[in-house]
């Protein structure tokens, strides 16, 4: 007989298979060996009272043995010989997009700027030796995209927009554990997602399809209102080694820090519309803290609670204040994409077993508020970001972007023009003074005291010292000069959106093109950009069906 159950019980209890099995069995009466296997189908942590208790969903198999799967599996037939489509990016919403394409019967070729996992990584860890970045090769750019070694969080709010546990599912498919189908927020870590990546690759080459690592799309080729494929540049570490046409409609997933594709689309009349954007810091706690804050008590998380995650949000002057992409037991690491840019972004691995914690705490931005006399200082110094596009339509659609430029810069500049970060104290912030000294940090590259409450814009910097007040009523002690703002967090969301119809999910004019995910401006994360990745194969498939 199979059951299913919902249980409440102490960490103790639910973190060890073996006492979970006992206290299932005492609690229904079973003999201990009439229970042949306990699977987790959801689990939860409630924290919000002194007694801390995980919530389970749980199935038993009573009296026989296990023999569905853990996870649904996706069949993924031979295309070698079917119509091909052209996905440009190798992040979540291309590797979807390129795997759903052959569930259909269509041979994705994947075009990636950047390296494979492994090459990518060894650029990664010359940024901290080196201070220097490479601009094809880095945190945001290369196979997995953002994603890869940012974190790997899977928690999305984005229910609506298509089938997230498909997403989830197909990540079991390739390596994660089946843990990420029943945790409440889910994450693989990033010591765990490159091999799940490179999984997905193989996947998609041992179908037929193609993937091309440090393969640069320069343009789209266009046949009156048609996109029929892309040119791009085959690159070696120094130098440009040809370019080549690849023919096929065009999924575009290049991701929210592809700038020079944005100047591109818009120096081409694709169009374009800028969006809301949130910036900010991150804010690195010990974790140790973070622990005692959220589970009430002086231990800390103990030996069976995970670290302890939070989120916050208010609203000051008309704006939202939130934290973003909460990093527990994690890392601050650099996330800059070229030179002269210090932008930074958080990650943990699988165990969440450092000593820091850290979170983006962002401001909400939008296109009009540049308009207003706070940021027109801000505004005329990032005229130099915006000399290599030409019209003021052009400069007009790019004003978000080019805002994020000039942070990045001005930050890159406090930080004695390397990759180390200006910093400073949370509750020094919120008072106004500069920092004597900094704590220790996760981030690798190195810190300097800065005034942040002085340089950064003022209705970000002002919004940011009334929304920490809020958040230290609300959790005492999370206020606190322990805590450090690393700045600048720039890069939560993409500052454009490429316009598309919402039926057919193809750009408003051009046939044949599919702006998706991040970068496009229609996803939020690496869940809700494979669930849109795989929405724009399907429609592509839809596009490709209707011209037979």
């Amino acid at each position: 007989m199979i059951q299913e159950l919902q249980l409440r019980v102490l960490p103790q209890v639910a973190a060890d298979s073996t006492n979970l099995r006992a206290y299932i069995a005492e609690e229904q009466g079973l003999a201990l060996g009439a229970l042949k296997g306990v699977r987790i189908l959801k689990r939860s942590v409630d924290a919000r009272q002194r007694t801390i208790y995980v919530n389970l969903k749980v199935r038993l198999y009573i009296n026989e043995q296990p023999t569905d799967d853990e996870y649904v599996h996706t069949d993924y037939p031979y295309v070698g010989e079917r119509p091909q489509v052209i996905v440009v990016g190798a992040g979540p919403g291309g590797l979807f997009a390129a795997l759903r394409l052959i569930e259909l019967g269509y041979r994705p070729i994947v075009l990636e700027r950047g390296k494979d996992v492994h090459e990518r990584k060894k650029d990664l860890a010359s940024i901290s030796r080196t201070q220097q970045v490479n601009p094809e090769s880095n945190y945001c750019f290369g196979e997995g995209g953002a994603g890869a070694y940012s974190d790997g969080k899977l928690y999305t709010r984005s229910k609506k927009r298509g089938n997230t546990e498909k997403i989830l599912n197909v990540f079991c498919q390739h390596g994660a554990s089946t843990a990420i189908l029943a945790d409440a927020h889910p994450h693989i870590g990033t010591d765990r997602l490159p091999q799940v990546i490179e999984a997905m690759r193989n996947t998609i080459i041992n179908s037929g399809g193609e993937v091309h690592f440090q393969t640069k799309m320069t343009e789209i080729v266009v046949q009156g209102n048609k996109a029929v494929g892309v040119v791009a540049q085959q690159m070696s570490e120094s130098a440009v080694l040809h370019s080549h046409i690849y023919e096929g409609p065009v999924i575009l997933a290049t991701g929210h820090s592809a700038r020079d594709v944005y100047r591109y689309l818009a120096e081409a009349h694709i169009e374009m519309e800028p969006k809301g954007i949130a910036v900010g810091v991150r804010l690195e706690h010990p974790s140790m803290l973070i622990d005692q804050i959220q589970y009430h008590r002086s231990e800390g998380r103990g030996q069976w609670l995970p670290a302890a995650e939070y989120s916050f949000v208010t609203q000051v002057e008309g704006r939202g204040v939130y934290s973003f992409c909460m990093c527990p037991g994690g890392f601050v690491i650099p996330a800059a994409t070229g030179p002269e840019q210090v932008v930074v972004n958080g990650m943990s691995p699988a165990n969440r077993g450092t000593q820091w914690s850290n979170s983006g705490m962002v401001v909400e931005l939008r296109p009009e508020d540049l308009d207003s006399g706070d940021f027109r200082v801000a505004q005329a110094e990032f005229v130099a970001a915006q000399q290599d596009v030409s019209t003021a339509m052009t400069k007009s659609t790019l004003r978000m972007m080019a805002f994020q430029e000039h942070l990045e810069r001005l930050c890159w500049q406090q930080g004695n023009m390397k990759q180390t970060a200006p910093a400073q104290r949370m509750t020094d912030f919120v008072n106004g003074r500069l920092s004597a000294d900094l704590p220790r940090s996760s981030y690798a590259p190195g810190l300097i005291a800065s005034p942040l409450h002085f340089w950064l814009p003022k209705p970000v910097a002002s919004r940011l010292q009334q929304g920490f007040k809020t958040f230290g009523r609300q959790a005492h002690g999370f206020l606190t000069n322990e805590a450090v703002m690393i700045a600048v967090e720039t890069r939560t969301s993409s500052p454009l959106r490429i316009l598309r119809q919402t039926d057919t999910l193809q750009h408003v004019r051009l046939q044949g093109l599919f702006p998706c995910g991040e970068g496009a401006g229609y996803a939020g994360g690496i869940v809700s950009a494979g669930v849109d990745g795989e929405r724009c194969a399907e429609m592509c498939a839809a596009y490709l069906d209707s011209l037979a």
